[in-house]
Parts: structure tokens; C-alpha cells; sequence
């Protein structure tokens, strides 16, 4: 009974957090400031479950909620996820007496001459009964480790699965976010197009009374041709947008409908949660995938470890036999017995041994996975921190680039109503109103998306994603 309570191997214990209290030199900025807008990192605000919610777009919202609900890669790791739960509730028999019934009929020829006997052969029915139990003393702990080993695995596919959800979700608002911009930048550019021709109907209009050359005419050509070429490329890009989409939300992009929105039905959310490094590794679903790998690793050494100790089972077996059903009940058909096994490996040519050193060398190899894994995590935490402080002078910029394109748009509008400068001028300043929308829209969406991308590497509120954090728990517990 002393035996049968311990376990070999390694006992599992997580893996400490990194010692550091920030993710940037000097703890990094805490506040992003653009034009007309600004990003405060705060303590007091976690990652909501539906954080896709704070972009405040229902259009978004119902977008994600679908693509949530069908997703041929979301339900194909929900149904990853059940396996893994079945192969645990399998596994978990192993702690069980293994019993087992037969029943038979024969007819058979005995010959005597095989026990020395001259006597005739005679040929007789035979009914058997029989029933059987073993159980094998887990001395060393193995059965245990290897449960423990496929908990661990269940716990990998789930945190598989919460990565999926986050990817999903993440996917869905920056696909509609870069599809709207779109949108967008092909309504400024067809407005630009426009400008432009009649740019170029002025142009010939003065070349042919002799008041300007050709050669504006055909400048301007030029432009209004490399602007039309951008066209295509945007539509296309807008098109696959859509297609994405579809594929996101379940759906053949023959049957898909996108939503049409645009960038400036989109808010970008002013309070985001603020992440201290100890809370990272604990809510991050990759992170946690590799700590439950690594856990499956570290039990895979104490099943290795135990395979090289002796073992031992009981065994009974109870049987009735008769030369007929009714009399299989006979006394003289009675038959039982009651074993103990041991068995002990003594010499495998090396392979228990090497085995033991082949599911260390795999514990290692998890360990600086994990490790690989978390500083991923806090680079990926680091870069999108980066990207929101350079996204907000980005748009700052560009927000002012905007503002001076209209004040000289409005003051060159005033002029011609005074008649100071002529309307081929308005038009110029109008087209360069027009390029600083589109590099306006550009630096927004950049911000909005990096906003969806500070979310996912916080771990996205996952917590009460799809999958849930019970399921299966009740076998790892029992034993």
C-alpha cells in the first residue's frame, strides 16, 4: 500500500512568470494621443469576452457572432477537443479491475493416445462458462502518469481551441475594418478620377485657344490614367476582403452577402486593459497550450520510468463446463483459480533505457518550447504597444495634413469667388484634399487594426469563449 502511493517521475509544477514589471524599456508609454483622439492603457479595465464590442459597429458584432457560430476551423478543434476528452474518460479505465465473461460450445474427437492410452476415442459435446478479473498494482505510479499525460493533452486541445476563437474573432474585425477603408479610399479615389478629368477638359479647352501647351494636357492624362490603375487594385482587394469573409463566417462566397460599412462608422476604443507581464503567461491561449504540452512531457517521463520497474498483478478466473447445458452446472464441472504475476524487465537491448532518455530529452525540448513561446508572446505584446504610440502620431500627422488641406482648399474657394485665382486651381487643392482623406483613411485603419491586435496578444478575453474550462475536469480529479 506504501508502493501503490507514490508516483516516479517528475511531479508537474507550472512554470514561474518572467520577473519583469512592464513589456517596454521605461515601462513605455500608457497614453496614445492623435488629433481628436486618444488611447489610455488602464489597470481597472480587463479584456471583455466580446471585446470586439468596443469598436462599436453592430454590423461588426453580428459578423463575428456568426463567423463564432459556423466555423468549419472552429468546430473542427471543438471536435479535437471532445476526441481528447474521450481519449482521457478511455485512459481513465485503466484504474479499473479489467473483468471479462465467455461462453462456448464444442464438439470434439478425444483421442486417448495423446495421454498413452490404448483406449478407443470417443467424441462427446462440450459446454463451457467462464469468467475472469485481473488487476494490475500500480506500484510505480505509470497508469497514473499516463492519465495524467492525456489531462494535460485534453487541457492542450482546449487552449487550441481558445486560440481558434481568438484568431477567428480577430480576423472577422480587421478583415471588415481593412474592407471599409477600402471602401473608403475607392470613393475618395473615383472623386479624385473625376477632378482630374475635368482638370483635363480645362487644360485642352486653354491649349486649343493657345493660352497654355499641350504638354499640361498631357500631364495631366497620365495622372488621371495611374490614378484609374489604383481602381482595380483596390476593388480586388475589397473583393477578397469579402471572400475572407465568407470563409470566416462558414459560407461558399457564391452564397455570401459582405456587409458594406465604413471606416467612420467605427469607433476606436479610448480605454484599454492594461496587462501586467504575471498575468500575460496566465491568459494567453498559446501560452497555456505550451504549458499543458509540457506537462503531457513531463508525465511521458514518469510512464517511461515506471516501464522499467516491476509490475505486478492478481488475477482470478471461475469456470463450469458440462457434456451438456444442463449439466454444466455439475460440481464436477467446476473450476477456479487465483494468481499473482509479477514481471520485471531484465533485458531489453536498451530499450526502456533509452526511451527514459528519449522522453527526457522530449521534457527539455517542451520546456524551451514554452520558453520560445512566452517570449514570443511578450515581443508580439511589445511590438503592438510600439505600434499604437506610432500609429498616434502617425494620424496626428495626417490629421493635420487633412485640416491644411481644407483651410487652402476653403481659402482658394474664397479667392476665386473674388476672382484672384482661376477654377483650375480650385480643382488642384480639391484633389489634394482628397489624397490626404485617403492617407487619412490609411493611418485610421492602421490604428483601429492595431487596436484588434493589442487585444489578441493580451489573450482576448477568451475566458469565456466557446469550449469552456470544465469539460473533463471531473475525470482528472477522480484520480
Amino acid at each position: 500500500m506504501l508502493l501503490a502511493a507514490c508516483a516516479v517521475g517528475p511531479d508537474f509544477s507550472r512554470p514561474p512568470p518572467p520577473k519583469v514589471d512592464a513589456f517596454l524599456p521605461g515601462a513605455g508609454p500608457s497614453t496614445f494621443t492623435a488629433a481628436g483622439s486618444s488611447q489610455t492603457l488602464r489597470a481597472d479595465v480587463s479584456v471583455r469576452d466580446d471585446w470586439w464590442t468596443q469598436f462599436g459597429n453592430r454590423t461588426i458584432d453580428s459578423t463575428v457572432d456568426d463567423a463564432l457560430t459556423d466555423n468549419a476551423t472552429l468546430v473542427q478543434a471543438q471536435a479535437s477537443l471532445r476526441h481528447a476528452e474521450d481519449e482521457l474518460r478511455a485512459g481513465a479505465g485503466i484504474f479499473y479491475p479489467q473483468a471479462s465473461a465467455e461462453a462456448g460450445a464444442a464438439r470434439e474427437r478425444y483421442s486417448p493416445l495423446h495421454m498413452g492410452s490404448q483406449v478407443a476415442p470417443s467424441v462427446f459435446n462440450l459446454f463451457t462458462l467462464s469468467a475472469s478479473i485481473s488487476y494490475a498494482i500500480d506500484l510505480w505510479g505509470g497508469n497514473r502518469r499516463y492519465v495524467e499525460g492525456l489531462a494535460a493533452e485534453r487541457d492542450a486541445q482546449r487552449y487550441v481551441l481558445e486560440a481558434a476563437w481568438l484568431t477567428i474573432a480577430s480576423n472577422v474585425v480587421n478583415t471588415m475594418i481593412a474592407r471599409a477603408a477600402w471602401r473608403d479610399e475607392i470613393d475618395a479615389t473615383q472623386q479624385m478620377i473625376e477632378l482630374v478629368r475635368e482638370q483635363v477638359r480645362i487644360a485642352e479647352v486653354r491649349a486649343h485657344a493657345g493660352t497654355a501647351s499641350y504638354e499640361a494636357v498631357v500631364t495631366l492624362q497620365n495622372e488621371q490614367a495611374t490614378l484609374e490603375a489604383t481602381l482595380p487594385v483596390l476593388e480586388q482587394k475589397r473583393a477578397q476582403a469579402g471572400d475572407l469573409l465568407a470563409s470566416l463566417t462558414g459560407t461558399l462566397p457564391a452564397q455570401w452577402s459582405a456587409p458594406e460599412i465604413s471606416l467612420h462608422d467605427v469607433t476606436l476604443p479610448a480605454d484599454l486593459p492594461q496587462t501586467v507581464p504575471s498575468q500575460l503567461v496566465r491568459q494567453r491561449p498559446d501560452v497555456l497550450q505550451s504549458e499543458a504540452l509540457l506537462h503531457a512531457a513531463s508525465a511521458q517521463v514518469g510512464v517511461a520510468t515506471a516501464a522499467m520497474l516491476p509490475n505486478i498483478t492478481l488475477s482470478a478466473v471461475g469456470g463450469l463446463s458440462g457434456a451438456s447445458p444442463a449439466a454444466i452446472s455439475q460440481r464436477m464441472g467446476q473450476s477456479w483459480s487465483l494468481a499473482a504475476d509479477v514481471a520485471a524487465p531484465l533485458f531489453q537491448g536498451g530499450t526502456l533505457w533509452y526511451g527514459r532518455k528519449a522522453a527526457q530529452d522530449a521534457y527539455v525540448a517542451a520546456r524551451e518550447q514554452y520558453r520560445q513561446t512566452v517570449l514570443a508572446a511578450f515581443a508580439q505584446v511589445a511590438d503592438v504597444l510600439y505600434a499604437l504610440e506610432y500609429d498616434a502620431l502617425a494620424l496626428d500627422a495626417q490629421t493635420r495634413a487633412l485640416a491644411a488641406a481644407q483651410e487652402a482648399l476653403r481659402l482658394l474657394r474664397a479667392d476665386y469667388r473674388a476672382g484672384t485665382v482661376d477654377y483650375l486651381q480650385i480643382l488642384i487643392a480639391d484633389g489634394q484634399l482628397h489624397q490626404a482623406q485617403i492617407a487619412w483613411l490609411e493611418a485610421a485603419a492602421q490604428r483601429l487594426q492595431d487596436t484588434v491586435a493589442l487585444y489578441a496578444a493580451l489573450g482576448g478575453g477568451w475566458h469565456g469563449g466557446p469550449g469552456g474550462h470544465d469539460s473533463g475536469e471531473g475525470v482528472a480529479q477522480a484520480h
